[in-house]
């Protein structure tokens, strides 16, 4: 379980890390999450005069490979977090670098890294972009505050399979993008509707006005029956469908992941399978031509319409056609 802390004490080790949590697809190319330029995303919470509490992540006894999940979400919080006047790059790798993990990654923090005196960040969820036998990308979905501003983003952590544990290689931090100047009105109503829990990187997305309108309407009819925490949308997820040269519906707008469905986490065995095969049955019924999750299910319109594999153990993925 989350331990808390007054800010945040790094966790330099594995012990004890299989507890329960808070809380798509396998490495190609340089394979990268989306990369528009941008600041850091905005965020749901208000800026607060003094920076809130944060707590440290665990992955779930369930996972696939907690290790995995645990050493990508340390390196994000060593970066993400600092003290009063321990700001800047030079600390951070100084962080990193207590972890065991190569300090020139900081070089690729970009948003998780901004100009201020202290920062606090709290994990919402960390989910797999992919895992095979020696390569992992894990989707650490964050939210930060610094004096006077709340954002947050999603990094695309990229690993490798090494001993004593898992060695992360790059991040690939979301980048949504600039809001646009208006909105269609069904992207007003998800941002909207309290039914649909949106982490900093998803609400931006929907800000910058880059997510299908189809998309957007099934989020709403799926509301109607469910409660949902959306994980990621485009910003943070890799371009391509993880070890293959398919290109993702996740990165045009066409796509979204939900880790926690009325109150029960994807990944969690004691969540009801039924719940989890009907919200899988309903984004069917929405009209997804691609529905992943952690149960295998017949009955589709077409022979791929629902899958099941490793890197939807924690999540159910919701497709929809180009």
């Amino acid at each position: 379980m989350q331990q808390p802390l007054g800010r945040r004490a790094l966790l330099l080790g594995t012990g004890g890390l299989l507890a329960g949590s808070t809380g798509c697809s396998a490495a190609s190319r340089t394979a990268d999450s989306p990369s528009e330029s941008v600041s850091p995303t905005s965020a749901s919470p208000s800026p607060l005069a003094s920076l809130p509490a944060t707590t440290a992540w665990r992955p779930d006894r369930a996972d696939v490979d907690p290790t995995v999940k645990l050493r990508a979400v340390q390196v994000v919080e060593a970066i993400g977090e600092w003290p009063a006047g321990r700001g800047g790059a030079e600390a951070a790798k100084r962080r990193v670098a207590a972890l065991g993990a190569a300090p020139s990654l900081v070089d690729r923090a970009g948003p998780l890294l901004p100009d201020a005196d202290e920062a606090a960040l709290q994990v919402i969820d960390a989910q797999y972009g992919g895992i095979l036998a020696d390569s992992a990308s894990v989707m650490v979905v964050c939210r930060q505050w610094t004096p006077g501003h709340a954002g947050g983003t999603t990094v695309d952590v990229r690993l490798s399979r090494a001993r004593p544990r898992w060695e992360v290689t790059t991040l690939h931090p979301g980048r949504p993008g600039a809001a646009a100047a208006s909105l269609p009105a069904v992207a007003r109503q998800v941002l909207d509707n309290p039914r649909i829990g949106l982490p900093p990187a998803a609400e931006a997305d929907i800000r910058s006005g880059r997510i299908h309108p189809t998309v957007l309407r099934a989020l709403l009819r799926l509301a109607g029956t469910y409660r949902m925490d959306v994980s990621v949308f485009r910003s943070g997820h890799p371009l391509y469908v993880f070890g293959t040269d398919r290109p993702s519906d996740h990165p045009p707008g066409r796509a979204f992941d939900v880790w926690r469905i009325d109150g029960h986490k994807v990944v969690d065995p004691a969540t009801p399978l039924r719940l989890t095969e009907s919200f899988m049955r309903d984004a069917a019924a929405v009209g997804s031509y691609n529905v992943g999750g952690p149960i295998r299910l017949s009955g589709g319109a077409t022979a791929n319409q629902f899958f099941t594999d490793d890197t939807h153990h924690d999540h159910v993925h919701v497709g929809f056609p180009r």
